[in-house]
């Protein structure tokens, strides 16, 4: 690690590969809190530290908290995603304690063509059907994959980036909202319909909170540090994806 400037460290199992037995689960938080403290220990061990740290955490800190405006100061909230991005940031924590300059940036639903939400939304859409999961008022804290992007390189450039960032756009919609944002993005015809929570939970089992928490996590901090958005309106997000298909 000798000579190194920038860490950027968004290793993790992923949430949504495989189903939540209790083995995956395990491998899904171990993967976090085991990589933060790898390098930890190899930082401790290095004459030369880097100038910044990034760690990555989710939106999935807040728990399900229906409509309730999330900022990077309220509460984390309970569940097994709440319960992991907690021990994540405790493991970055002990990072930062070694490193001058750190950023946490809570990651919210990344929209891309290659994979996340966006790619399980267009799945139906061939068939001229948009699903969206259970009643559809779960709160979605989306973002285009440009803009987290450009939010971890504006936390590296710029020194006055410090502590915990809501990585999302500024306007956070419900399912519902955003799947109505998916057909406008294709002006696509055909039935907006909602997939029930019992079919979810019979093909997903636990991995359904995913789907189904309502996270309503707004970007505070980074519109307090006058970060520029590239894309604010989802309909306009998703069209630039499905033109440039990243």
């Amino acid at each position: 690690v000798d000579g190194i400037d920038a860490v950027i460290n968004l290793a993790g199992a992923g949430i949504a590969d495989e189903r939540w037995t209790n083995e995956r689960k395990e491998i899904i938080l171990n993967s976090r809190v085991d990589s933060a403290a790898t390098l930890a220990k190899y930082f401790n061990a290095s004459d030369s530290k880097p100038k910044v740290y990034l760690g990555a955490s989710a939106v999935g800190y807040y728990g399900d908290r229906t409509d309730k405006k999330l900022v990077e100061s309220d509460s984390a909230g309970t569940g097994f995603l709440a319960d992991v991005t907690i021990a994540w940031e405790d493991a970055h924590q002990k990072v930062s304690e070694i490193i001058d300059r750190s950023v946490i940036l809570r990651i919210g639903i990344v929209l891309s063509t290659k994979g996340g939400a966006l790619k399980e939304i267009l799945k139906p859409t061939a068939l001229g059907a948009y699903g969206y999961f259970g009643n559809g008022n779960a709160y979605y804290p989306w973002i285009h994959i440009d803009d987290i992007c450009g939010m971890i390189i504006s936390a590296l450039d710029d020194e006055t980036y410090s502590g915990i960032y809501n990585g999302s756009a500024p306007e956070p919609l419900t399912n519902k909202e955003l799947v109505r944002n998916v057909k406008k993005a294709k002006n696509g015809i055909g039935l907006i319909m909602t997939v029930p929570v019992v079919a979810l939970k019979i093909v997903m089992g636990e991995m359904t909170q995913m789907l189904t928490n309502s996270t309503r996590a707004i970007p505070y901090n980074m519109v307090k540090q006058n970060y520029k958005f590239i894309y604010t309106d989802a309909a306009s997000a998703v069209k630039d994806l499905l033109e440039k298909r990243i």
